[in-house]
């Protein structure tokens, strides 16, 4: 990351003031200075087309950075990935190989992948402001493109900028309408490739593979380019998505940077005994009116819709209070939910320097041009570290800016607050995925062969258990061998309409909402019981309903917005069967495995908890049946050595938060969230004769997750031990053993029992 103290830059600037202030005291627990850089620069090439030369210039871009020129010379022999910082000129890094091709072959046909609408939408009109003319014809393919328009689209443009969703949808199962596009598909181009990961990186690499199958029964081959965050397994994740081999990295940034400070705010500590600290929320606003009122310009990002709204009001009282009239008037929103034409208005008053400051969710972090400002306030940690880089990345781009990072009260974000150092420097996460999640794979074999017979051939995009899957989808009764190729058998729908990118299963639950009848999203069917029973609080793009009905029978859940005060938690029973060892070493002194199992939850009840102190309204009973999936897991096992002279009345409270604590910082390693991770702990395991700890991936099949965890199980004890000793808690919060989905409540758990447990597995090292 390249930083270095901050007493080192101190020149004057909008926040010199609050950060001085602060310094000494408790709640500025960090501070660090990333340096800046001068550009690269590198001549146009001879080989670029004159036509689109003379477009560049035009453009006002008469050089390239180093990267640019590097990745365009890539492009020629081979698949990419750039992964250079923000606002470094990624998209140039793909824009030029492909637009130099269309300018030279009229027939030529590019697809262009990006993960939001409002990405496509920023580079249609990029690239539309180059002024090839008639050699580029970009268009936009997305849900709303008129209907009367795709037909036009499909003949005219030579530049199709869609999603996954679409693509899986829309283009791949109707094939036959894009044979002028498949027969001349000279790239494709997958932007902001960090955000396929977990279920939905898995279900995309799939789709991805079908069009590769597909372009090659037009007879085409294209060309892979990709762009990233900054991530630690690129080139990996760039194979893992296409199916490629040998795709080259692009990593040496050569555009100029502004130095950046940065900041860790802590709030103060409110309750000492129960770890309670002041809501992260109310210290940003504070923060931001500050900022704002000494004339910086700022975007903030906020976890959720209701915390953006909740900021921003917050801000501007404060603002008023302090007489900063004029300035709580240029503070504003940005969320998912607002029409198109109020988001272009707030992002054109953003680029234009109207706004104070803008507060967000994470629609704002990707590649949108967001214009000039100071500082980026991030409220609670995001998920990872490359988000949060990224959304520092929004600020401070022409002159030294600031990062500012307010923690939450959550485990991850309190680790960071006692290390931030160790925060700053901190590698970026693996992205994880796994194309061949048996459910997921499954799911898009189905698809591919409504598109096209296949064969064992096919095993040269889908993998080595092409054939096995095939027959056992002709077992099921999927598909039926027929001339030495496996075909769908007749159904009411074509496939892809029954399978949604953001679910591992395609056995589902739709989700309603009652007040305008529109179906909101889908939930998989293992774990509609868990956030889906009637009387939950629901989050669904980060905005909260209350669930009204869970009809089971006809499979859809009935809700309604929500904005009160409290949140629900459900109570489980849960089992876990060992079905298939897959792997096994000696770890820390336990036996650790790997394997697949199944899981079997039961919802007897649900808590009500007020948000404010997490205390307990209520306790509800509910009347659901078991669900199971089967997932991949790691477990140990801990011998009579390890627990020698161990209290038997703090064995069950010991393992139970142990298994917190890990799924607490399994983050740390993984791109995942603690909600896509599961566990079990028990003082009597009936497979394995003892006391064991069970942690799974939460989605059917699995993607990955646990599998790096068991490879990294040593860093994940010692992250999870120093989790637990420095939090300053009695007996355990929600900022160390404490986990807001506990199947058991958070009952019983014993903190110092764990802090012993897991010390003695790192002294068995």
């Amino acid at each position: 990351m390249g930083v270095q103290a901050a007493s080192t830059a101190r020149e004057i600037a909008p926040w010199t003031e609050l950060i001085d202030g602060a310094r000494g005291g408790e709640l500025l627990v960090g501070e660090a200075f990333e340096h800046g850089r001068t550009a690269r620069w590198r001549e146009l090439p001879d080989r670029l087309h004159p036509r689109l030369v003379e477009a560049l210039r035009s453009g006002g871009i008469e050089r390239l950075y180093e990267h640019q020129l590097e990745a365009l010379l890539a492009a020629i022999d081979g698949p990419t990935i750039t992964t250079t910082g923000t606002a470094s000129g990624k998209s140039l890094c793909f824009n030029l190989p492909v637009l130099d091709v269309l300018v030279r072959d009229r027939r030529a046909r590019a697809l262009y992948l990006y993960p939001t609408k409002a990405l496509a939408q920023d580079q249609a009109r990029a690239i539309s402001a180059l002024g090839l003319g008639d050699a580029v014809r970009p268009a936009i393919y997305d849900g709303d493109t008129p209907r009367e328009a795709r037909a036009q689209i499909r003949r005219r443009a030579n530049l199709i900028l869609t999603n996954p969703d679409m693509l899986h949808v829309g283009i791949l199962p109707n094939h036959t309408a894009w044979g002028g596009l498949f027969a001349n598909l000279a790239a494709v181009v997958v932007d902001e490739a960090h955000v396929y990961r977990g279920v939905f990186g898995s279900h995309v690499a799939n789709v991805l593979r079908r069009l590769r199958r597909i372009a090659a029964a037009y007879g085409t081959e294209p060309r892979f380019l990709l762009a990233s965050a900054t991530i630690a397994n690129p080139v990996e994740l760039a194979e893992r998505l296409t199916g490629l081999e040998e795709i080259a990295l692009i990593d040496d940034d050569g555009a100029p940077a502004a130095g950046r400070q940065i900041a860790i705010w802590n709030p103060p500590v409110v309750d000492q005994a129960l770890g309670l600290r002041r809501s992260a929320l109310s210290e940003a606003a504070e923060l931001l009116a500050r900022l704002t009122a000494d004339g910086a310009r700022v975007i903030c990002f906020v976890r959720s819709r209701k915390g953006v709204e909740l900021v921003s009001r917050l801000t501007t009282l404060e603002l008023e209070r302090i007489g900063a009239h004029d300035v709580a008037k240029r503070i504003t929103p940005y969320r998912a939910g607002y029409t198109p034409a109020q988001r272009r208005e707030i992002e054109g008053r953003l680029m234009a320097g109207e706004l104070a400051a803008v507060i967000t969710t994470d629609a704002l972090e990707l590649g949108i041009d967001v214009g000039a400002l100071d500082a980026a306030v991030v409220v609670s940690f995001p998920g990872t570290i490359a988000s949060l880089r990224q959304m520092w990345g929004r600020a401070g781009r022409a002159r030294r800016g600031l990062g500012l990072y307010v923690a939450g009260e959550d485990a991850l974000d309190q680790f960071f607050a006692r290390h931030p150092d160790e925060f700053l420097d901190r590698p970026v996460e693996s992205a994880i995925l796994d194309h061949e999640s048996e459910e997921i794979h499954l799911a898009h074999l189905l698809c591919a062969a409504h598109e096209g017979p296949l064969t064992d051939a096919d095993a040269e995009f889908f993998g080595p258990r092409t054939l096995a899957y095939l027959e056992r989808l002709e077992g099921l009764g999927e598909l039926r061998a027929k001339n030495g190729a496996y075909v769908l058998r007749r159904r009411e729908r074509y496939p892809a309409a029954e399978v949604s990118l953001r679910s591992a299963s395609p056995d589902s639950y739709a989700i309603v909402d009652v007040t305008t009848g529109e179906l909101i999203g889908q939930a998989e069917a293992a774990r509609a019981f868990s956030t889906l029973h009637e009387g939950a609080v629901y989050l669904h793009l980060a905005r909260s309903y209350h669930v009204r009905e869970l009809d089971i029978e006809a499979r859809q859940a009935l809700v309604e917005p929500f904005d009160g005060e409290w949140y629900t938690q459900p109570k489980r029973e849960t089992d876990t069967l060992i079905e298939r060892l897959l792997d096994r070493r000696e770890a820390l002194g336990v036996t650790l495995s790997f394997g697949r199992v199944l899981v079997t939850e039961t919802v007897l009840a649900y808590q009500r908890r007020r948000i404010g102190d997490h205390q307990e309204i209520d306790l509800v009973a509910l009347d659901l049946p078991p669900t199971r999936f089967a997932t991949q897991a790691l477990w140990f096992e801990l011998d009579a050595g390890i627990l020698a002279g161990f209290p038997s009345e703090l064995l069950l409270g010991s393992l139970h938060a142990t298994e917190h604590a890990q799924i607490a910082v399994l983050p740390l390693l993984a791109m995942c969230d603690r909600w896509d991770i599961g566990g079990l702990s028990t003082n009597a395991h009936p497979q394995t004769g003892g006391p064991t700890i069970f942690i799974h991936d939460g989605h059917p099949g699995g993607v990955g997750i646990t599998r790096l965890a068991f490879a990294q199980f040593e860093a994940l004890v010692g992250d999870a031990h120093r989790l637990i000793c420095e939090c300053r808690c009695a007996d355990g919060c929600p900022s160390c053993v404490q986990s807001p989905k506990c199947g058991n409540l958070n009952e019983p758990l014993s903190k110092a029992g764990a802090a012993e447990l897991l010390g003695r597995l790192l002294a068995g090292a």
